[in-house]
């Protein structure tokens, strides 16, 4: 029996509700092996990110290669990746490694607005790392600030889609969660546009959805999927996250990536 792998090259949560934490927890309960390279480690709860250590990027890159050339990998998630030398790192370990099932993560700014990537790190993601990458699924913030373009309405999300994509990779999906009204999400391939609907749960316990969604998409990657398919399945396993966010902290809670296997009435 091949068991599907797939790693996540990103940044620590000490909370357990997004980065690293949130896609081994999202990539375990989709039957997928989980493995991490740490970028950075950050102090933070359900209120904010405290502070971050970033880690070297040589010892990110024997993170990936340790697994990779031992274990090997189906498919590769990144988040946080902090600065321009880590992107740099991590690009030419893809590029090298022969890694094509890439699902790349934007992370610019947290929720509670700390920035999570140096702003002069941002033609770093775009010109080493996007070209790389199977799939981009930046929000509307990270997509606004990758384009220039502002986004008021699915319109909008898709020229900027096809702005997005025009900067190297296979497939665009622009996040619709922040827009009024039931989050759509948009998936662009350079030819079409495939739109994902879905329900909004008011729930203030939305912590790592981003995190959680991209890697949720690599893990159905990793099983065979589609891109397609890998993100209307992705949907609906985040949808259901929400729905089941935990009530933890003083803050903004996780959302529950176990929550088709157990509750807690």
């Amino acid at each position: 029996m091949k068991v599907p792998r797939a790693l996540t090259i990103a940044g620590s949560d000490s909370s357990g509700g997004a980065g690293i934490q949130a896609d081994l927890k999202t990539f375990s309960a989709l039957g997928v092996y989980a493995m991490s390279a740490v970028a950075a480690l950050t102090a933070q709860n359900t209120l904010g990110v405290d502070a971050i250590l970033e880690i070297d990027p040589d010892f990110v890159s024997l993170q990936i290669r340790s697994v990779v050339l031992d274990i090997g990998v189906d498919a590769v998630k990144t988040g946080m990746l902090c600065n321009a030398g880590i992107i740099s790192k991590v690009s030419s370990d893809l590029r090298d490694l022969g890694i094509e099932k890439v699902v790349v993560d934007p992370v610019m700014i947290s929720k509670s607005g700390v920035r999570l990537l140096k702003e002069n790190a941002i033609d770093a993601l775009v010109s080493k790392l996007f070209p790389l990458a199977l799939v981009i699924t930046p929000n509307l913030d990270e997509a606004a600030t990758l384009t220039g373009v502002r986004i008021e309405c699915l319109d909008d999300m898709k020229r900027v889609a096809v702005k997005l994509k025009q900067l190297g990779p296979k497939y665009v999906v622009v996040k619709g969660g922040h827009l009024q009204g039931n989050p759509t999400d948009l998936l662009y391939d350079g030819r079409n546009f495939h739109e994902y609907p879905g329900i909004r749960h008011q729930s203030l316990h939305t912590h790592g959805t981003g995190c959680t969604f991209a890697s949720a998409i690599a893990a159905f990657i990793a099983r065979g999927s589609s891109v397609e398919d890998a993100v209307g399945r992705a949907k609906i396993f985040i949808t259901g996250a929400i729905a089941g966010g935990l009530a933890l902290g003083r803050g903004q809670g996780p959302v529950h990536h176990f929550h088709e296997f157990y509750d807690f009435e």
